[in-house]
């Protein structure tokens, strides 16, 4: 598999938390030649299984991603939304849009808000209509919109849109694809509804009751002009092992075995701490009794906006070391 060819597909599919169908059905298709059985849970969970007979090992990347929907037409057509997930209204206006439909649209503001002062109920989408029955036609109350921005190479790094976290789902595709025999039992979960506190994880994890769970998921980066250095990971650094972040402090234990794995394997890595923002870990790890849990991350920068930036070495990195753990002998307990 092509990474950048993984990533056009997984950022162009529609995938909005609670409508995740587009893009699940793009990710069964290319994970199928990969995985010995693939389910959907009530959720709609995506879980696809490399059968084992030893430890079950839960790999986790959430496939849903932030969007506006829909909550008022105006007599003039003009389209009020709501957020979907985490929506900062300065890093959305005058992007363009598109409904499940394909109706195009435009994000834009109420022309007496100053731009610094914006709150979300600021903000409409303009489809073009001149009026409420003709904006009916293209769009009604509960469509959820997502950014229509397209994906862009950038000397070895990658700009656009959901790469939080379809970056991630490349990931483990491209994982699956190169793990050669194992005898742990696998199960490569593309989950929904993180957006919105970690929905999808918390059913998929009661259904699988793993013996050990990985998150994998995007991680701000700590390299941009003016950081405050709450963040530890940076673009081009490697694989981002989590230690710590808002959902979940990792086991001592899986943040140990990933670092040396990616010390015996070569694989570039850094340790990764944020203070706030969570990953599926944080409801895999508060399963049944409890699971160890890991996270490996994708340094990345302008999160939730139209145009986000991640490293292709990175992505290669975070591939090699799910490979790595996927395949190394594990015992039952920590």
């Amino acid at each position: 598999m092509d990474m950048m060819e993984l990533l056009q597909r997984l950022t162009a599919a529609y995938g909005p938390s609670g409508a995740e169908g587009e893009v699940s059905q793009v990710i069964e298709e290319l994970a199928a030649p990969y995985c010995d059985e693939i389910s959907r849970d009530t959720m709609g969970n995506l879980i696809c299984r490399k059968k084992g007979s030893g430890p079950r090992v839960m790999f986790s990347a959430h496939m849903d991603s932030i969007g506006l929907v829909a909550t008022h037409i105006e007599d003039n057509g003009f389209v009020r939304v709501g957020a979907v997930g985490g929506v900062a209204p300065a890093k959305v206006l005058h992007i363009p849009v598109r409904f499940a439909n394909g109706q195009a649209g435009v994000v834009a503001a109420q022309a007496d808000v100053e731009v610094g002062k914006l709150k979300l109920s600021d903000l409409f989408v303009d489809v073009g209509a001149a009026s409420r029955e003709e904006a009916q036609a293209l769009v009604q109350v509960g469509d959820v919109a997502v950014f229509d921005t397209k994906l862009v190479s950038m000397a070895g790094r990658v700009g656009g849109p959901y790469l939080d976290n379809r970056a991630s789902c490349a990931v483990q595709l491209m994982a699956m694809s190169q793990i050669e025999k194992t005898d742990n039992d696998l199960y490569f979960v593309f989950s929904v509804q993180e957006e919105l506190g970690l929905r999808g994880a918390k059913t998929a994890a009661w259904t699988v009751d793993p013996d050990y769970g990985v998150a994998l998921d995007v991680t701000p980066a700590d390299d941009v002009p003016g950081s405050k250095h709450q963040v530890s990971s940076v673009l081009g650094g490697g694989a981002a092992v989590k230690v710590m972040d808002g959902s979940v402090i990792c086991h001592p234990w899986m943040v140990d075995k990933l670092m040396a794995l990616a010390g015996e394997q070569g694989i570039k890595a850094q340790r990764d701490v944020i203070r706030a923002g969570g990953t599926d870990g944080g409801a895999i790890h508060l399963t049944r009794g409890g699971v160890p849990t890991g996270g490996i991350s994708i340094p990345w920068r302008y999160g939730h906006s139209p145009m986000e930036l991640v490293d292709l070495g990175d992505l290669e990195a975070c591939a090699a070391l799910v490979k790595a753990f996927a395949q190394c002998k594990l015992e039952k307990e920590c």
